[in-house]
């Protein structure tokens, strides 16, 4: 690797402790968060002292190849969770603290706003009182979605926390009556994220902050307080773009979809087509529908079967920044999602323990999401879900692998919802088929199906 620093890592201080192998790190062409770790050591923060402390772990760490960090039990007044405690075990040959200043090192999860909007008083605001009661180092934002300060000692903890959720902390940002809480941590309900989505993406399919606001309300206790056998996450997506990875990541994904037609402006696909080119149309857009359900006309108009489109969004996403050059400015989009939209509902996805990375498994095909009672519906669907989990999972099992040790028929059964053709994961392996009771099912399904 070279030896030739970026201008950012350049200017990391020296420290009066020896990091040969976290010095390696700086080097070459890319910024190192080893020059940000020491720039916060260097600096002002009330606790700079120890991150110079957890640069000397880390550096003890790369040498020994093994870490030094064990959990415990630290709090704040009126929460069960919330805390990452860390405790170093880093001793020296006399079998003290090698590093004092930094025997605790406890991070602080809290919940983002909606979307993540900030403006920049506020995250001045956010780091002033940081630096005032921690090391000053901030990850924004972690997998779960909180704002994560971490580097604090016990009695940091609930000071920090102290002036994050007070108002007056925040009253000379003319914000109202606005204050940050606790995230999650444990075995609980965890912080929810929701995409930016309808506060300014024109693909949202349903209001994400709103519904994502009445969902921590509905299991704030059971986000404060963990009693489950294992986290318990939402993730709300606009549209089928998931930019909130909830299909991957959540235990409940929610994800915006519409179930009408795709809305086409021949106008300006006709004139895309003559400015693009048949072929570029054909290898970027209609050969890679999943579907197969695009289809060109002898005079380059385009044709959907409907019936046969899965929703991904695919071809809306290639035409969109298309639209304005030629359907105009106050021209409709060249295609656009249909009118009648609404949500999905996808349960069991999350990461890698256990049985390995799972995505989610659609439960709700569809269901609107504008009324309140549509609100009402969904909490009851959520509230079933965390009321199942708790009394079916077993310790440090997620709900993706309760559905798949217990089987998603005895899922939905314990529900109460109806078995969908959308649920299909994957077509039978045995061509044998029990026909019996066959004739009583279908007139079920014929019956919901005309309701």
């Amino acid at each position: 690797m070279s030896d030739e620093k970026t201008k950012l890592n350049a200017v990391s201080p020296e420290l009066d402790i020896p990091t040969p192998n976290l010095d390696e790190l700086e080097k070459g062409p890319w910024p190192s968060y080893v020059s940000g770790l020491k720039r916060l050591a260097a600096g002002d923060a009330t606790h700079a002292k120890m991150m110079r402390g957890v640069i000397g772990t880390l550096e003890q760490s790369f040498i020994n190849r093994r870490g030094y960090w064990k959990g415990g039990t630290v709090g704040v007044v009126g929460y069960g969770g919330g805390i990452i405690p860390r405790f170093s075990e880093l001793k020296n040959e006399a079998g003290e603290a090698m590093y004092p200043d930094a025997l605790e090192f406890h991070t602080i999860r809290i919940m983002p706003p909606w979307g993540n909007h900030y403006n920049a008083a506020l995250l001045r605001k956010m780091c002033d009182v940081w630096e005032e009661t921690g090391t000053g180092l901030i990850a924004m934002h972690g997998q779960s979605g909180d704002i994560m300060f971490q580097g604090t000692d016990t009695d940091g903890v609930q000071k920090a926390f102290n002036k994050m959720n007070d108002t007056e902390t925040f009253a000379e940002l003319d914000m109202g009556d606005f204050s940050f809480d606790m995230g999650g941590a444990g075995p609980a309900v965890r912080t929810s994220v929701a995409c930016v989505g309808a506060a300014r993406c024109e693909q949202s399919c349903f209001d994400e902050g709103d519904l994502q606001r009445a969902t921590i309300n509905e299991f704030l206790d059971d986000l404060h307080r963990p009693a489950l056998p294992y986290k318990m996450k939402w993730k709300f997506s606009g549209c089928a773009n998931d930019c909130t990875n909830s299909i991957q990541r959540a235990d409940m994904a929610v994800i915006g979809t519409w179930r009408d037609d795709i809305k086409i402006n021949q106008q300006g696909w006709k004139a895309m087509v003559a400015d693009k080119g048949m072929k570029y149309v054909v290898d970027n857009i209609t050969s890679r529908c999943p579907g197969q359900c695009m289809s060109l006309n002898e005079d380059s108009s385009l044709e959907i079967e409907n019936r046969q489109c899965v929703r991904c969004m695919h071809c809306i996403n290639v035409v969109s920044p298309l639209s304005q050059k030629y359907a105009g400015k106050e021209g409709n989009a060249i295609l656009a999602q249909g009118d009648d939209k609404g949500i999905t509902i996808l349960m069991g996805g999350k990461r890698t323990l256990k049985v390995g990375d799972m995505f989610g498994t659609v439960i709700v095909p569809f269901m609107k999401i504008e009324s309140e009672e549509d609100k009402e519906r969904f909490l009851e669907i959520s509230g079933n879900h965390v009321d199942f989990f708790a009394e079916n999972a077993l310790e440090h099992e997620r709900s993706g692998e309760m559905i798949e040790r217990i089987g998603l028929p005895a899922y939905l059964e314990g529900m109460g919802l109806e078995v969908e053709s959308e649920m299909i994961d994957e077509p039978r392996q045995s061509s044998y088929v029990r026909m019996d009771g066959w004739d009583e099912e279908v007139s079920k399904w014929k019956e919901r199906k005309s309701a």
